[in-house]
């Protein structure tokens, strides 16, 4: 699926993810590897690897996150994200992408 969203800027960000497959029982994530980066738009610079963290195998869900420090490093305006998910036979699934808007944070 797709799923593009906002990030300030020198923020922490986390997203919430429950993958379901097409019949919206949830996809079961023991023995699966997840892996996320983020990609300039033309993909010739990665700035930033996600970290994937599962919180329920069985109900298919895990965290994405990208730290402070991370976001403030993506200076453009816009990037391109996926999420990759490999099983324990080696199967490589790709199950999110989308674009990721970086906006201007005014809080110090």
């Amino acid at each position: 699926g797709t799923y593009d969203m906002t990030i300030q800027r020198a923020s922490d960000h986390s997203v919430s993810v429950t993958l379901k497959d097409s019949g919206g029982s949830a996809v079961n994530l023991t023995g699966y590897t997840l892996a996320s980066q983020v990609w300039n738009t033309d993909r010739t610079t990665k700035a930033a690897d996600a970290t994937c963290t599962v919180t329920s195998a069985s109900g298919g869900a895990f965290d994405w996150k990208l730290t402070d420090t991370q976001t403030t490093l993506l200076t453009l305006d816009e990037y391109k994200y996926d999420v990759l998910l490999t099983n324990g036979s080696g199967l490589k699934e790709y199950w999110i992408e989308g674009t990721i808007y970086m906006d201007q944070g005014y809080t110090r």
